[in-house]
């Protein structure tokens, strides 16, 4: 059997103290259950009925492209909204999307 050196030895014992740390270390993050928050913040454009674009509109609850496609068919027709309230003559639109928006809504 050889003579092994303290100072040989410390340094042994001193890497196998740092390495089994790290194993248990590694293993403990590979097994962790990850802690998810969601913090959604949520700022309201407002959609200018008409000066939007069909991108703007689509951002409005029940507005897919058709619906905000017939809002500027409707602008060019007429010339413009007068009100926000005038949005329900258009094709498609009823109260509960003018009521679900109006919020969000501007001449």
């Amino acid at each position: 059997m050889q003579n092994v050196s303290p100072k040989t030895l410390s340094l042994k014992t001193l890497i196998c103290a740092l390495l089994t740390t790290t194993l248990f270390f590694t293993i403990n993050m590979a097994f962790a259950t990850p802690k998810v928050t969601t913090n959604i913040v949520v700022t309201q454009k407002y959609i200018h009925l008409n000066k939007s674009t069909i991108e703007d509109l689509v951002t409005l609850k029940g507005i897919g492209h058709k619906k905000a496609q017939a809002i500027l068919t409707y602008r060019q027709q007429v010339g413009g909204f007068k009100a926000v309230s005038e949005l329900i003559k258009v094709k498609g639109i009823g109260e509960k999307i003018l009521s679900d928006n109006k919020d969000r809504l501007k001449i």
